[in-house]
């Protein structure tokens, strides 16, 4: 198939298997919630009885006292004592294969070019870290809630973007499952669609 350059009658051939491919919906969640669940921290911790300081004396005899039996200050029950579930640090990361994670990425791409909302570009750069020329780049392209993808970092692209919540600028490296679905459009370089290409045929 062929993609057209924004502005341009000029047309660049690209794979078919890497554009074209059919959008798998389940793959596409899976993708995007295991790569949510792998950006969890997994820390959030809490004492249980036995992590409670204190409490290794019986506070009163087993009998005679009229009050209920008690081994331990430290019982959940207790003021200051251990918590009943306690949370203990965890690993939240899903197995996702390879190979299934490039399919996912080949149906994003996919479903961005059925629903034109990939626009690709020879290039995009600004003359100097300035929000103002990259806001007139993205009104040329008649873009809003934007992802900018280039083929390597641009250090001037990235703090012109900087203070925009809705324009996020990445690179290969960079490209995550969870922003191509969430931008509106997604802006991609001549270069980094070459480099997709190669990295998922």
């Amino acid at each position: 198939m062929e993609l057209q350059l924004h502005n341009s009658k000029e047309m660049i051939a690209v794979s078919d298997a890497v554009f074209a491919s059919d959008y798998k919906e389940s793959l596409v969640h899976q993708l995007v919630t295991a790569y949510l669940a792998g950006a969890r921290s997994g820390t959030k911790a809490q004492k249980n009885r036995a992590a409670v300081r204190g409490g290794g004396a019986k506070p009163w005899n087993q009998k005679g006292g009229g009050r209920a039996r008690a081994g331990t200050i430290r019982s959940p029950l207790w003021r200051s004592g251990g918590v009943t579930f306690a949370a203990q640090p965890r690993d939240h990361s899903q197995k996702l294969n390879k190979k299934m994670y490039r399919a996912g990425i080949r149906s994003i791409f996919s479903e961005l070019v059925r629903s034109e909302r990939l626009r690709v570009v020879d290039d995009i750069t600004v003359d100097a870290p300035k929000t103002k020329q990259l806001l007139a780049k993205l009104s040329e392209l008649g873009v809003n809630k934007t992802l900018i993808v280039t083929e390597t970092g641009d250090e001037k692209l990235y703090l012109s973007a900087r203070n925009l919540h809705f324009v996020e600028v990445t690179d290969i490296v960079g490209l995550s499952p969870v922003s191509l679905v969430a931008y509106d459009d997604v802006v991609i370089t001549v270069g980094a669609v070459r480099a997709i290409e190669e990295w998922l045929s």
